[in-house]
């Protein structure tokens, strides 16, 4: 595996270089050069935020295709609860279930499920008073990178749980073996995703060293297929088996209310969210117990990966939840080992100048006397993010400053007063 694995990629010859995913980019992690755009890839968090607004659809997301299914003697679907904000008029859950068993899933793990039990950890963890308040929520792995590379000092606050994703996957993988007496390798588990930050999550996984997510399909994909299937089902199995708690994961709020603690805050969005990291690094909140970010605008029904407005699909999984019970999965008095973290969340300083603290420092000074003679415009037309940002790409010996637009004017503007005096010698 890669240092760096994305999955979000570059189509560059749909790339007309406009800087929209520069100027929006949370870890400014791209650059316009010789008209196209650039990913630094050590700063990529994979927010897919570049994919949303690209009007040319030049950025990219990678994802398993459904066909990975046939890699596997047995497999495991295991459904987003976004997935069913996405399909008008779902009163049933199970009839979506069953669908996915008529795809050719031989099993159905709700993701949904291990949400509540994830939400029953981290309320055993807090009342035990083990973790570092406010505890920031691991599930949203764009989040999770955003803080490992651009706010160290609250990495000790993240959750080290691991998501639904991964615990539903352990879980169900476990369960299969022993049901079936197949090898753990020749059994798939395959996540139907909202967004591709899931993809690198399981790709190059945080909290543990391998993932046990087999595949990740994105929810685009089996929406159309699901929706003719869903039609053939007369009468569904009995297959749900989470409640108003699980389901609620799937949009902005669900987790942190989950907790049954009032002392909580939810922002979505990834502007938001890092104006929220930025309140925390800087302790303005002091009377929080929790807080659930998601990179995604509305949640996870908000990802890239959907088909349904966010909001629209946010408010089917609020009627969908209407008659559920609360919860239907609780864990024992001790937390599961296959939810807790097997590796530590580490800094990666991939924005630091220089490893060398007198190196960083030096290159710090020079940056200012650069931005000192910039124009403090941050338009972009130089392709970085901001004067600040090209400072630094001049540092590292990236650009020069001749990349800014109102520079070159200025070196225009004399050269042309320079013409002009010789002229004007000349007829003297």
């Amino acid at each position: 595996m890669s240092e760096f694995f994305h999955s979000v990629t570059l189509d560059r010859d749909k790339c007309q270089g406009c800087i929209n995913c520069v100027k929006r980019c949370p870890t400014e992690a791209i650059r316009v050069r010789d008209g196209k755009a650039k990913i630094i890839k050590e700063r990529c968090i994979d927010c897919g935020e570049c994919i949303r607004i690209c009007p040319h659809h030049a950025k990219l997301p990678i994802f398993d295709p459904l066909s990975i299914m046939e890699d596997y003697k047995y497999t495991i679907a295991l459904p987003a609860p976004a997935l069913y904000g996405q399909f008008n008029n779902l009163d049933d859950v199970d009839i979506l279930l069953t669908a996915l068993l008529k795809l050719g899933f031989d099993e159905v793990y709700e993701i949904a499920k291990a949400a509540e039990l994830v939400s029953d950890s981290t309320r055993k963890l807090m009342s035990q008073g083990a973790l570092a308040k406010p505890v920031i929520s691991s599930a949203c792995p764009a989040v999770v990178r955003l803080i490992r590379v651009r706010f160290p000092e609250l990495i000790h606050n993240v959750l080290p749980l691991h998501a639904p994703i991964e615990l539903a996957a352990r879980i169900s993988k476990q369960a299969a073996v022993k049901k079936t007496g197949l090898q753990p390798e020749e059994i798939g588990t395959i996540f139907i995703s909202p967004c591709p930050a899931k993809v690198t999550a399981v790709k190059m996984p945080l909290g543990t060293e391998k993932s046990a997510v087999d595949g990740v399909v994105a929810i685009r994909d089996v929406y159309p297929k699901l929706l003719g299937l869903m039609k053939e089902v007369n009468i569904p199995n009995e297959m749900s088996s989470a409640g108003r708690m699980g389901i609620g994961w799937g949009s902005s709020g669900g987790e942190a209310t989950a907790l049954l603690n009032e002392r909580y805050l939810a922002a979505d969005g990834i502007e938001n969210v890092i104006k929220v990291l930025e309140d925390l690094e800087d302790e303005k909140f002091t009377d929080l117990d929790f807080v659930e970010l998601n990179s995604c605008s509305g949640g996870c029904v908000g990802g890239v990966l959907t088909v349904e407005n966010p909001y629209v699909a946010k408010a089917r999984l609020k009627r969908i939840r209407k008659y559920l019970p609360v919860s239907c999965n609780r864990i024992d008095d001790v937390i599961p080992r296959e939810a807790k973290w097997d590796a530590r969340l580490e800094y990666l300083p991939v924005l630091q100048l220089d490893s060398n603290v007198d190196a960083a420092l030096s290159k710090m000074n020079e940056m200012n006397e650069i931005i000192a003679r910039l124009h403090g415009i941050d338009c972009g037309s130089c392709g970085a993010p901001s004067c600040k940002a090209l400072a630094e790409d001049i540092v590292r010996g990236f650009a020069t400053e001749d990349a800014c637009i109102f520079n070159i004017k200025a070196q225009l503007h004399n050269l042309e007063d320079k013409i002009s005096g010789l002229k004007k010698g000349e007829l003297e």
